[in-house]
């Protein structure tokens, strides 16, 4: 069955405060529209939350603690460039588990890469993926809470898009190569107001083909395009463990088992449709969020997803981005038909998420009934009324 997006999202918003701190503006928003129930689509259920105020282009999407970030791209260019409205800031937004929106920050530049880094209880940013790249960190609540650092060690000649941590060491995608034989994947150091990057492998490096005519042998890659990234849950039956990089326009995922080690080793896993995000659900019926741009959305789906599930944003050369089950055995995309209205960007399993609609209130007691006149033809004190039971109205309190 399929749903039909309502035309009309308009968030309804009570103006905040805003306050500007060096290269980022903190806002306050106190009030969104209720999010829309777009029905049962088959088996799922889509909610769907417009973005707020004039945010564009949302993208990479997280979890911290019990807030959701996403990042609007408000079309800026890979390189930095300002948008056709003269914009040159992303916006991180936050949410709460039900939806609702928290604060905001507008952040410099094209903020393509988004992670959480709950040891440090902070997010993880970069920004321009094509070039004139840099990193930053944002601490939800602090008093000053960008921090951004400068690139040494960006030697493939383009910028840095998505971001992991794989056992406390922090993985960035090296996009748009302009020259090859060189990092795909750099880890990450922080001191000072540098981010140190280190090579982890590069884009011609050997491999082993896990399917097609070469499957089984040794191969040379030769990525073009390294773009998203992921860690598979260490629960999988594939692959458990290790780091994954999505080669986006060479439609191939490289997953590297004990990354950035001497022990280090490469398998390409071919699939025969370009895919962004990927993400991998560690148990039954978690909640998926995801980020729509065309429908500049945030979109909540819950349905029969199964533990070790993997869903790919499908982004082919032409025609609608979809969403579709990826097979870590064979590559195969098998389209989630139910969800076909969804053109999905950035993709994020989580579990389950605070209720939107109210509870039933509790039953109030029965009073205790006022007893008789005593002896002195005085009336005892009456037993107050218990207070009724207030309903839950699901809001979510937010860390920043």
């Amino acid at each position: 069955m399929n749903w039909t997006r309502p035309q009309n999202r308009t968030a309804i918003l009570a103006a905040g405060s805003a306050l500007v701190v060096g290269a980022i503006t903190l806002t306050a928003l106190s009030a969104q529209a209720s999010p829309m129930t777009l029905g049962n689509t088959g088996a799922y259920t889509v909610k769907t939350f417009p973005a707020v105020g004039k945010e564009s282009k949302p993208d990479d999407i997280t979890r911290l603690g019990d807030s959701i970030y996403v990042t609007f791209q408000n079309g800026v260019g890979p390189l930095g460039e300002a948008s056709g409205t003269g914009t040159t800031s992303s916006t991180i937004q936050q949410f709460g588990l039900d939806g609702t929106a928290g604060q905001s920050w507008d952040v410099v530049g094209r903020v393509d890469g988004l992670t959480a880094d709950p040891t440090n209880s902070r997010l993880l940013l970069t920004a321009n993926e094509d070039g004139n790249s840099s990193f930053s960190t944002l601490v939800p609540g602090a008093a000053t809470p960008l921090t951004k650092y400068t690139y040494t060690g960006l030697t493939h000649g383009g910028g840095t898009d998505a971001i992991s941590i794989d056992n406390g060491v922090i993985l960035v995608s090296g996009s748009n190569p302009t020259v090859t034989g060189k990092p795909a994947v750099y880890s990450v150091a922080l001191a000072g107001s540098t981010a140190a990057l280190t090579p982890v492998f590069t884009d011609d490096a050997q491999a082993t083909a896990v399917n097609g005519t070469q499957a089984g042998k040794s191969i040379t890659l030769a990525l073009t395009d390294p773009d998203s990234n992921a860690v598979v849950p260490a629960t999988s039956t594939s692959f458990g463990g290790d780091f994954m990089l999505d080669g986006q326009a060479d439609m191939q995922l490289i997953f590297a088992h004990n990354v950035g080690t001497p022990a280090q080793s490469l398998s390409a896993l071919s699939i025969g449709t370009p895919i962004d995000d990927t993400a991998f659900a560690t148990a039954t019926n978690q909640t998926l969020w995801l980020t729509d741009p065309s429908n500049n959305s945030v979109d909540l789906v819950t349905g029969p997803f199964a533990s070790g599930q993997a869903v790919s944003a499908l982004t082919p050369d032409s025609g609608a981005n979809s969403l579709a089950t990826l097979s870590l055995t064979d590559g195969s995309l098998s389209p989630i038909s139910e969800l076909a209205a969804i053109q999905p960007k950035g993709l994020l399993f989580t579990a389950a998420t605070t209720p939107i609609t109210t509870p039933t209130p509790t039953p109030t007691p029965t009073p205790t009934p006022t007893p008789a006149p005593t002896s002195t033809g005085v009336p005892a004190p009456a037993v107050p009324a218990a207070t009724p039971a207030k309903a839950v109205t699901g809001t979510a309190s937010f860390t920043g």
